[in-house]
């Protein structure tokens, strides 16, 4: 073993997607494992506390494009295009005493959510690789956007928070989610806990760099383990987000550091689908009677979602 080759963990990861994600994904995991090897490209979350008006033009300029406030018309113009087709359909079926009922599909809560929600995060279009510039501060030093993977918006979407509710991130650093959610700008009171002190600094420095200083100190930041959050405040909150800790399959196929898939950490990672339990448990027990909770990963295993679910 001392003399062999050392597997680095980013292949042993690679290896193992292959095996399980194949499987698991069919026809479509030669795309997602493309997607996965990619260069990431990142979303423009806009920060409202700062004068965005001038931002966004820059960015429309630019090409790019909120994809939420995008989203609902384009299944606005999906629903139109279903409808003309059952439409034509129906017709060419009329002489035959046939039949054809459409069925519209319902937005999705995501996109629900996206319409009453104040969040803005540019993208650029498939295939453009164009890198957006360094956030820039205003004056009163605020920085103007945060940089982060669209998709981790999703999760807020859903969570689709109302005006005056009392939300908690439980998994919350580095900050990104949570950043998010103070977007909204309707949080009644927004609590973000995570075990890490070191990545609870990190979500410090995020706010300090994002959020004026009132509202900061809305926010109420902690360093508790996730799992006995149901135990020291229980039945508190309206809605609750359990962004848990998962093999962060992006990272794990690209980054040596801090990988998962590292040998010594077998075991956690082994572990993992328990973790997410006893943290959705403690979200669950966290959450008032009638509340909601969004579980989300960023994981393609169905062991760390589906599975935890069930």
């Amino acid at each position: 073993a001392t003399m062999g080759p050392r597997i680095p963990p980013t292949r042993l990861a690679l290896h193992h997607f292959d095996m399980s994600y194949s499987l698991q994904l069919k026809d479509l995991w030669p795309s997602a494992r493309a997607g996965l090897l990619c260069e990431q490209k990142y979303g423009a979350l806009l920060n409202n506390f700062c004068p965005v008006d001038h931002v966004m033009q820059e960015l429309e300029l630019l090409n790019a494009t909120d994809f939420v406030s995008e989203a609902p018309k384009k299944v606005q113009r999906l629903q139109q295009g279903a409808e003309e087709a059952g439409r034509e359909e129906s017709g060419s079926q009329e002489g035959s005493g046939e039949g054809r009922t459409v069925i519209q599909a319902e937005m999705s809560p995501p996109l629900r959510a996206s319409l009453s929600s104040n969040i803005k995060c540019y993208t650029f279009p498939r295939g453009d690789i164009t890198r957006f510039r360094p956030a820039r501060p205003d004056a009163l030093g605020l920085l103007d956007y945060y940089l982060m993977d669209a998709a981790s918006l999703l999760p807020v979407l859903a969570l689709n928070v109302q005006p005056d509710e009392f939300v908690l991130d439980l998994c919350a650093a580095p900050g990104g989610k949570t950043l998010a959610l103070l977007q909204t700008g309707v949080c009644g009171h927004l609590a973000a806990n995570d075990v890490s002190i070191s990545r609870t600094k990190r979500l410090y420095q995020i706010l300090r760099s994002y959020v004026p200083k009132e509202i900061r100190e809305t926010v109420s930041v902690t360093s508790c383990d996730g799992r006995d959050w149901g135990q020291l405040e229980g039945g508190t909150f309206h809605k609750v987000l359990v962004d848990v800790p998962c093999t962060t399959d992006r990272h794990s196929v690209m980054e040596e550091d801090n990988n998962i898939f590292h040998k010594r950490r077998t075991k956690e990672r082994q572990l993992l689908p328990m973790l997410q339990l006893q943290l959705l448990m403690a979200g669950i027990l966290a959450t008032k009677p009638g509340g909601e909770v969004v579980y989300s990963t960023c994981s393609l295993s169905p062991l760390q979602n589906e599975c935890v679910i069930e």
